[in-house]
């Protein structure tokens, strides 16, 4: 199954997000098939930058979003 999910970049004590498109069997890091925003939560207000047509193209294919990437994805609309 094929997942939106968030894929975490940043060092320690200081988060950074790509928000990816993956096999759900790969491990958080691992293996994408394609990113297609990233989420900051560091700055304030948290900045969300998402390729809108890549998203819905990705859900019109079947992907599922995670809880947390569709609660993002709602707030960048």
């Amino acid at each position: 199954m094929v997942k939106i999910r968030l894929q975490r970049v940043g060092a320690k004590k200081a988060p950074f997000y790509h928000i990816v498109v993956a096999d759900s069997r790969r491990a958080r890091d691992g293996k994408i098939i394609e990113q297609i925003g990233t989420y900051n939560p560091m700055t304030d207000p948290a900045t969300i930058v998402l390729d809108a047509e890549k998203v819905a193209t990705w859900i019109k294919n079947g992907a599922k979003p995670t809880d947390t990437v569709k609660a993002l994805i709602e707030k960048a609309n």
